[in-house]
C-alpha cells in the first residue's frame, strides 16, 4: 500500500489513541476514515479485545460528547432515543433525551437486542434525526456511531438484516493482540488506566473543519468508473446472490476521499480503492448458499472481484 505523509492533525489524533490502544493502528485509522466521511462503523469480534476502549479513546481525542448504549434483550426504543414525560406542574410534556443525543455513540453488542430497538438507532444513523411523539429532533454534528457485535454464532443474538448492515460505512474486526502486545497490556493494567488520563488533541470545531476539507479531495472520472466497475462485478459474480448497491459505490468513494485526505493527498488513487473495498463492500453483498457451504467469505469474494477488474492507469502529462 502506497503511503504518503500523514496529515499532521490526523497524526496527532492517532498518536493519542495509541497511548491507550496497543497494536491497533489500522483499526484506529479506519475508524477515523468513517468519522471524517460522516459514516458509521460496525466492529465484529469476540468480547474483551478492546472495542469499547477504542471508541472511548477516539471520543476523548476529539473532545466529543461520548455516549454508551449497552444493548440487551429487554432494551426499548425509547431507552435509545429518549421519551416525553408529562410534567404536572408545567402541564406539558417534556422531552428527556436518550443516549443517542451525543457526538460519538458506542452501541455495544447491538446484536443482543431486538430488531425493533436496533431500528431506533439505525434511523438516527440514516436520517441524522429521531422522531419521538411526532416531534423531530435533529442530532448534533458530528454524529458517529461505532456499533459492536459478537459473532452471530454466539447464543442469544439477533443478526442485523442486510438492509441495516448497508447503513454502516465500514465493517471490520480487531482481532487478538500479538504476544508482545498483550504483555504490554498487562503491564499497563498494573498502573492507572491510560484512558483516564487521556486528553483531547483537537476540538469539535477542528473536526468539523477536517470533515469539510475531506470533501474537497478530487475523485477523477477514471476512479469513479473503477468504483462502479467493482460494484457492478459483485452483482454478476457467480457466488453472489445480491451484489453491492449504488449506496455501496458512494460509500467507497467517500471512504477513499477520507483516506486520501488522511495521507496528505488531494486526490484518490486506485490503491485507496483496493485497500478499502473489502471493509466497505464485503458486508453489503449476500452470498449464495452453496458458497457459504464451501466456506467462502464475503471478503474473499471482494478480493477476487478486485483481481478481475482492470486497474485504471492515469496518464501523466509531461
Amino acid at each position: 500500500m502506497l503511503r504518503d505523509d500523514m496529515n499532521p492533525t490526523i497524526e496527532r489524533i492517532l498518536l493519542n489513541i495509541e497511548q491507550v490502544m496497543i497494536g491497533k493502528r489500522d483499526v484506529a485509522e479506519l475508524s477515523l476514515v468513517a468519522l471524517l466521511a460522516g459514516g458509521h462503523v460496525l466492529l465484529e469480534d469476540v468480547p474483551g479485545v478492546g472495542k469499547t476502549m477504542m471508541v472511548r479513546a477516539l471520543a476523548k481525542s476529539v473532545s466529543a460528547k461520548f455516549r454508551r448504549i449497552q444493548f440487551t434483550p429487554d432494551l426499548l426504543p425509547s431507552d435509545v432515543t429518549g421519551v416525553s414525560i408529562y410534567n404536572p406542574k408545567e402541564m406539558e410534556f417534556q422531552f428527556r433525551p436518550g443516549p443517542i443525543m451525543g457526538n460519538i455513540i458506542l452501541a455495544d453488542e447491538i446484536n443482543r437486542t431486538s430488531p425493533k430497538t436496533q431500528s431506533a438507532l439505525l434511523e438516527g444513523m440514516e436520517e441524522s434525526s429521531v422522531t419521538i411523539d411526532g416531534v423531530t429532533h435533529i442530532l448534533e454534528k458530528p454524529f458517529f456511531v461505532m456499533a459492536t457485535q459478537n459473532p452471530i454464532e454466539y447464543e442469544g443474538t439477533y443478526p442485523l438484516p442486510e438492509a441495516q448492515l448497508d447503513r454502516f460505512l465500514l465493517k471490520m474486526k480487531m482481532g487478538y493482540p500479538e504476544i508482545e502486545e498483550e504483555m504490554e497490556v498487562l503491564k499497563r493494567a498494573q498502573r492507572i488506566p491510560p484512558i483516564e488520563e487521556l486528553e483531547a488533541v483537537v476540538d469539535l470545531e477542528e473536526l468539523r473543519h477536517l470533515q469539510q476539507q475531506m470533501k474537497e479531495v478530487t475523485v477523477d472520472d477514471t476512479i469513479k468508473r473503477y468504483i462502479v466497475d467493482i460494484s457492478s462485478r459483485t452483482r454478476s459474480f457467480s457466488s453472489v446472490y445480491l451484489g453491492a448497491s449504488p449506496r455501496g459505490s458512494i460509500s467507497l468513494m467517500k471512504a477513499a476521499q477520507a483516506y486520501a485526505f488522511m495521507y496528505g493527498r488531494d486526490y484518490v488513487i486506485p490503491d485507496d480503492i483496493q485497500y478499502l473495498a473489502p471493509y466497505v463492500l464485503a458486508h453489503r453483498i449476500i452470498l449464495k448458499s452453496e458458497a457459504k457451504f464451501e466456506g467462502i467469505t464475503s471478503e474473499e469474494i471482494i478480493k477476487r472481484v478486485l483481481s478481475r477488474v482492470p486497474v485504471p492507469v492515469q496518464k501523466v502529462v509531461r
